[in-house]
């Protein structure tokens, strides 16, 4: 437009080219009389739209902003001398910007437990925005977290990869994702043939290969599960998030599965959670989940978590498998590279606590006081027993596997981040693991009530002792101009709208035959959807309708929910609460209250999630 308006109306500005508002105001009035003749006035005047007045004007303006930019193209392709004889014109060229990721683990270790602690386990992990900004779908990362693998029978298995991982992160199949984490259960059946993050949440979203989808049952009536994930509260920036997955009793040992001569444990592995507003177990993995695997490849059969306890001594780590990044290589041959602002958070001495209390069990923690109730004996509070329970010490160590390379190589050429410049593990206490930064690389945001520290944005390409190329925190200053970096911008990026989720609607589904008691309700989330649920007899949920229970099962396990629905509020600790910090708040969306007369036996099942 400007280039358009000065040459066309040079005779209003001043000698160097300037222009007072007076005169602006009046070339735009020529403008404006030049680009409406008087006939298209008077046509306006006997009746045309003053919409239709104003898109004349528009389509007119565009036409010539667009006639001008080609002349201003041409002009300047037309004249490369001038840039010769003006040498003071001249700008340099501008470095390739190459898009790449961030990515690779942070290894948290912590001390063994003896093999008898093999009933699950639990843990503290800070809940905080990884990213300053959610960047796109691209974005994959989860929070520190675990593997929990069966106990080998005498060895590992051989192609036979199964266990509970999951955790809290962003996934690049999250649809709702903000800057503030979720949480998937991550059940993983052997050799990832199907996966279940949660009721209704499996591996893809085709119900005619449900592959995971019908694996968690829902245990809490008091808790709504998305299947893109269950939500923390927005701003949640550091706050102790604690869960953990300890077995129930709440179904019998089986001998035979799909009517195959394959037995089926009796381990529900049920996920307890600690949160602000929330306290408890809120779903669990139905047995069927792992047996159904044995039945496909009968060698699996008894190697799996339905049958055999767990392996005490998991690897702690934050895994990250894309954090966006650019780099360019500048006039002289050096490359720098810029990140997305990533950020961890801060105590007030600007420390980061990333997690507490690993914990491990043995069965004297819940299973035995547990079972004894369901065979007649006095009611089970709930809440671990100490005395079947070890931590795991933090010997402060750690370590870094975090590199930055391009996109779109077979073989990119990585190299790592030089992570100990700006980061020290450390061990504040024994139960306690986190960091310690180097105040000239990393920088303090205060602008919540709660600290975060920003990780170094930008990087340079050196080698280090061992002659390895190595990426080292570099200041904005210290990056050429020349690069294009500065102006990089790591904008939200999406596939296209966000996916909506339903369950199947036909009237003989296991959604509505025998359906539920009450409902539909919607639920409105703090990340932009709207969730609809209904509530059903816990032995009627889909979950267990594809269970491969006999209805006479199913009324034997409906029996020991209702004791935990009427003993189990959701009020009072059940893991053990962290020594010091806060807790971290589900989306208080995500709490729900039975309607009346459904308080026992219920439980609140989502069928649909939309955009608002």
């Amino acid at each position: 437009m400007s280039y358009f308006l000065d040459s066309k109306h040079k005779d209003y500005a001043n000698a160097d080219g300037s222009m007072t508002a007076e005169q602006k105001r009046e070339c735009l009035k020529k403008f404006e009389a030049d680009l409406i003749s008087p006939a298209e006035v008077a046509l306006w005047n006997r009746g045309a739209s003053n919409a239709g007045y104003h898109y004349l004007g528009c389509a007119k303006t565009f036409a010539l902003m667009g006639q001008a930019f080609a002349e201003a193209n041409l002009a300047m392709l037309n004249s490369p001398h001038e840039a010769a004889e003006n040498p003071e014109q001249d700008q340099p060229a501008m470095a390739e910007l190459i898009r790449g990721e961030m990515a690779g683990y942070l290894l948290i270790p912590n001390e063994k437990a003896p093999e008898t602690f093999n009933a699950g386990f639990s843990m503290y992990i800070a809940a905080w925005p990884l990213l300053k900004q959610y960047p796109g779908q691209r974005f994959q990362s989860g929070l520190p977290g675990t593997w929990m693998f069966a106990q080998p029978v005498d060895k590992p298995l051989e192609k036979g990869y199964s266990d509970i991982e999951g955790g809290l992160g962003w996934w690049r199949d999250t649809e709702y994702a903000t800057e503030t984490p979720k949480f998937i259960m991550g059940g993983v059946a052997p050799d990832f043939v199907e996966w279940a993050n949660g009721p209704g949440a499996g591996k893809g979203r085709d119900w005619d290969m449900p592959n995971g989808k019908y694996a968690v049952a829902q245990l809490s009536p008091w808790v709504l599960w998305p299947p893109d994930g269950l939500n923390l509260k927005q701003g949640t920036r550091g706050e102790w998030f604690g869960y953990g997955y300890l077995p129930l009793p709440l179904t019998q040992p089986k001998t035979t599965t799909d009517g195959q001569d394959i037995p089926t444990g009796n381990q529900c592995w049920t996920l307890f959670l600690n949160a602000g507003n929330f306290k408890g177990p809120v779903t669990f993995f139905t047995p069927y989940f792992w047996s159904r695997n044995a039945v496909r490849e009968p060698r699996l059969a008894g190697h799996l978590l339905d049958a055999r306890p767990s392996d005490p001594n998991r690897a702690l780590q934050m895994e990250t498998q894309h954090i966006p990044s650019v780099q360019a290589t500048d006039s002289r041959g050096v490359t720098y590279a810029r990140i997305t602002p990533t950020q961890f958070p801060s105590d007030a001495n600007g420390d980061s606590a990333l997690a507490h209390r690993i914990t491990s069990y043995n069965r004297q923690a819940l299973w035995d006081a547990v079972q004894a109730w369901f065979d007649g004996g006095p009611v089970a509070s709930g809440a671990v027993n100490t005395d079947g329970a070890t931590l795991h010490e933090f010997p402060g160590r750690g370590g870094a596997t975090w590199e930055i390379y391009p996109d779109g190589s077979e073989k990119p050429e990585k190299a790592a981040v030089a992570w100990t410049s700006f980061a020290t593990p450390f061990a504040p206490d024994r139960t306690t693991f986190g960091y310690k930064w180097n105040p000239q690389w990393v920088t303090r945001d205060e602008s919540a009530n709660r600290h975060l520290v920003v990780l170094p944005e930008y990087f340079r390409l050196d080698m280090n002792d061992q002659r390895k190329p190595v990426w080292s925190p570099a200041t904005a200053s210290e990056v050429p101009a020349e690069t294009g970096l500065a102006d990089v911008r790591f904008d939200r990026r999406r596939r296209g709208p966000p996916m909506t989720y339903e369950t199947p609607s036909d009237a003989n589904s296991c959604w509505k035959t025998p359906g539920p008691k009450a409902g539909p309700f919607t639920a409105h989330l703090g990340d932009g959807s709207v969730v609809t649920y209904s509530w059903y007899r816990f032995a009627d949920q889909p979950a267990l309708l594809n269970a491969d229970m006999t209805d006479a099962e199913r009324e034997a396990i409906q029996g020991r929910v209702e004791l935990l629905h009427r003993h189990w509020t959701k009020d009072r600790d059940y893991l053990s609460p962290p020594a010091s910090g806060e807790l971290a708040d589900l989306d208080p969306a995500l709490i729900v209250t039975p309607p009346p007369g459904l308080e026992v036996g219920y439980v609140p099942i989502v069928t649909r999630q939309e955009p608002q």
